[in-house]
C-alpha cells in the first residue's frame, strides 16, 4: 500500500495499526480511450483491503483523488465489488471512504455497468453485514447512491459534498443561497447523514460504531463486560422526560449514547446504548434540547412527526435484521398538525407501526410521560407487539388528556363539574394504574430503577423467539 496518498492514510488511521492487507494492488485501468493508456492510473483509484478495527475484521476501500480524480472506472468498480464478495463470504462489515469526482467520462458505458455492479452486491449485502460510508471529498451523481444504500453515512463537516445534482443545476437555486450538498444541508434537513465532524473524529467514530455492532446478520455478538453496576439507580432521571438523550445516558452502561442523525428530526432520538455490555437500539421521543449551560436550548411538542416517524423506523429495520433489541421510551401525545405534515404523517406513522410490529428482536416499552391515542399505539406499545411494557407511577396513558377528555364529556356543564370528571377520568381512563389493571402495562416501576429493571428485561427476552405468517417481505 502507497504510503503516501491521502486514501491510505485514511485506511491506517481508521485500522487497528499495521492491521491492513491491500488486495489488488497491481490492477489499473483497462480502457485506451483518449488516451487513456497514457495515463498511470495505479490501483485504478481505489485502495482495498482488509484489516481489523479493536480485533474486528473489516474490509475497507478508500478512493484515491490523486488518481482521476478519484473517478470510478470499470476496474476502480470491480475492485469494490470483489470486495463486497469477500465481506460477504466472510461475514464483515464493509466501510467505504469516499473522495471521488464521480463516473469516469473516458469509460462510459464501462463506468456506468460499474456503478451498477457495486449496487447491485450493496443490495446483496443489506441486511446481512453492516454497510458503513465516510465522505472526505465529493460524492456526486450516481456515486450519491452508494452512502444512501448502506447503512450509516459519515461527512467530513467542511469539504465533503454530497449531491445527486449540484447547488447550482437546482431550478431557483445556487451554491451561495442554499448549498444543498453540504453536511450541514445532507444532515439536517435531507437526514441522511448519521455524523457529521472533523476527518480525525468522522474516523475515531466509525471505529466506536463498529465495535458496537455485530459483524453480520448471524454473529451472536459476544458480550463485553459490563464495568457498570447493574443496579445502579438513576437519580434523577425522571426530570429528563423531555430531553431523553440525558435520560438514555443515565440508563446505559458508563454513560455512553451513540446517538445517530443527531441533527435531523431531533423530536425522535436513535441511538446505540450498552446495557450490562450488550447493544441494544434506543428509539425515544424528545420535546426539550438541553444545551452545553444546563439550560433549554430547544423546545418542540410531544408529538410525532414523519420526520421522526421514517427516522426512527429505518433505524428499527436495521435493528431487526441484525438481532439488535430495541429500547423505546414514550412520550407522545399525538400526530404534529400542520398542512405540510399532512401530506405525509399517515404514511410515515404507518411506517413506523409497521417497523415495530414487524421486529422479531427483544423490544421494551418504557412509558415515561404521556402515551395519548394512536400516537401512542405506534410507540411500540403491548399492542403491536411490545414483549414488556413499564410506566413510570406519573405517566399518562389513554386517548387523550383528562382536562379534554372532560370537557366533551361534560358539555355545557360548569367548571366545577369539569374538574370533577377530569379527576375521576384521569384515575380510570389515564393513569398508568389503570392500564396495567387492563393488562397493557406489565411493570409500574420507580423512576430511578429503570435500568434495574430494563436491564432484567432484556435478559429474560434473551432466547425470544418469535414465528411470522411466511412471506417473501412486507410492502410498507
Amino acid at each position: 500500500m502507497s504510503t503516501t496518498s491521502q486514501a491510505s492514510q485514511r485506511i491506517a488511521a481508521l485500522l487497528d495499526e499495521n492491521s491492513f492487507v491491500e488486495i489488488g494492488a497491481q490492477v489499473t485501468a483497462r480502457s485506451t480511450d483518449f488516451n487513456l493508456k497514457q495515463t498511470q492510473t495505479p490501483s485504478d483509484g481505489v485502495i482495498t483491503g482488509y484489516g481489523v478495527i479493536g480485533g474486528n475484521l473489516v474490509y475497507v476501500y478508500s478512493q484515491d483523488a490523486s488518481v482521476l480524480g478519484g473517478s470510478v472506472g470499470e476496474m476502480h468498480a470491480k475492485k469494490i465489488a470483489n470486495l463486497y464478495d469477500l465481506a460477504l463470504k466472510m461475514g464483515a462489515p464493509v466501510i467505504g471512504l469516499i473522495e471521488s469526482a464521480g463516473l469516469r467520462l473516458q469509460e462510459a458505458a464501462d463506468a456506468l455497468n460499474g456503478f451498477g455492479e457495486i449496487y447491485k452486491k450493496q443490495v446483496l449485502s443489506s441486511g446481512v453485514i453492516p454497510q458503513i460510508t465516510a465522505i472526505f471529498g465529493s460524492c456526486g451523481g450516481g456515486l450519491a447512491l452508494i452512502p444512501t444504500l448502506t447503512d450509516f453515512t459519515f461527512m467530513e463537516e467542511k469539504k465533503a459534498k454530497l449531491f445527486v445534482n449540484a447547488p447550482n443545476a437546482l431550478d431557483g437555486n445556487e451554491i451561495s443561497r442554499c448549498d444543498t450538498s453540504a453536511a450541514d444541508f445532507q444532515s439536517k434537513e435531507a437526514g441522511i447523514v448519521d455524523v457529521v465532524a472533523d476527518e480525525a473524529s468522522v474516523l475515531a467514530q466509525i471505529r466506536d460504531l463498529v465495535c458496537m455492532l455485530p459483524a453480520n446478520n448471524e454473529d451472536d455478538m459476544a458480550y463485553e463486560e459490563c464495568m457498570d453496576e447493574l443496579n445502579r439507580t438513576c437519580d434523577g432521571i425522571e426530570g429528563c422526560v423531555g430531553d431523553t438523550s440525558i435520560a438514555l445516558s443515565q440508563i446505559a452502561d458508563g454513560g455512553d449514547v451513540f446517538e445517530l442523525k443527531a441533527g435531523y428530526a431531533k423530536e425522535m432520538i436513535t441511538a446505540f446504548i450498552k446495557l450490562n455490555g450488550v447493544t441494544v437500539g434506543a428509539v425515544a421521543n424528545r420535546s426539550e434540547v438541553y444545551g452545553e449551560d444546563g439550560k433549554i436550548a430547544e423546545k418542540f411538542d410531544a408529538v410525532l412527526t414523519p420526520a421522526g416517524c421514517e427516522k426512527a423506523a429505518d433505524f428499527i429495520s436495521f435493528c431487526d435484521a441484525f438481532n439488535i433489541p430495541v429500547l423505546s421510551l414514550t412520550n407522545v401525545k399525538g400526530f404534529k398538525a400542520d398542512k405540510c405534515a399532512e401530506k405525509k404523517i399517515a404514511k410515515a406513522a404507518a411506517k413506523l407501526t409497521y417497523a415495530f410490529a414487524d421486529a422479531t428482536v427483544p423490544k421494551v416499552n418504557v412509558v415515561i410521560g404521556q402515551a395519548f391515542g394512536s400516537a401512542y399505539v405506534t410507540m411500540n406499545s403491548k399492542a403491536i407487539g411490545a414483549d414488556i411494557t413499564m410506566a413510570w407511577p406519573d405517566a399518562q396513558i389513554g386517548t387523550m388528556d383528562a382536562k379534554l377528555a372532560a370537557k366533551i364529556i361534560c358539555d355545557g356543564q360548569g367548571a366545577e363539574a369539569i374538574d370533577a370528571c377530569a379527576k375521576e377520568y384521569a384515575a380510570l381512563q389515564t393513569s398508568a394504574v389503570g392500564a396495567a389493571k387492563r393488562g397493557y402495562v406489565d411493570q409500574i416501576i420507580e423512576p430511578a430503577d429503570t435500568r434495574k429493571y430494563v436491564i432484567g428485561a432484556f435478559e429474560m427476552l434473551l432466547s425470544k423467539r418469535e414465528e411470522r405468517p411466511a412471506k417473501k417481505h412486507g410492502t410498507v
